[in-house]
C-alpha cells in the first residue's frame, strides 16, 4: 500500500469525494471515517480518522481533510 498513491478528489455535488488508489476508484467518501474504511479494505490496516487526515500517502485535491461540501 505504501508505494501506491492515494488521491481524494474535490467534493462533488452531493458533498462526497471520490477516492482513488493508483488507477482504481475505491468509492465516494463523505467524511474521514469513510476514507479510513476504504483504505483498510485496500490493505492498509489499523487506520483511523486521525491517520487519514495526517497521512503523507494522501494527496488532497480541492481542499484538505476538513473539506467535504461543494
Amino acid at each position: 500500500m505504501a508505494e501506491r498513491h492515494v488521491i481524494v478528489f474535490p467534493p462533488g455535488e452531493g458533498g462526497g469525494r471520490r477516492v482513488q488508489i493508483g488507477s482504481e476508484t475505491l468509492g465516494t467518501a463523505y467524511g474521514l471515517h469513510d476514507l479510513a474504511v476504504f483504505l483498510e479494505r485496500a490493505g492498509l490496516e489499523g487506520v483511523d480518522d486521525v491517520d487519514v487526515a495526517d497521512s503523507p500517502l494522501i494527496e488532497w485535491h480541492g481542499g484538505g481533510p476538513e473539506t467535504w461540501e461543494h
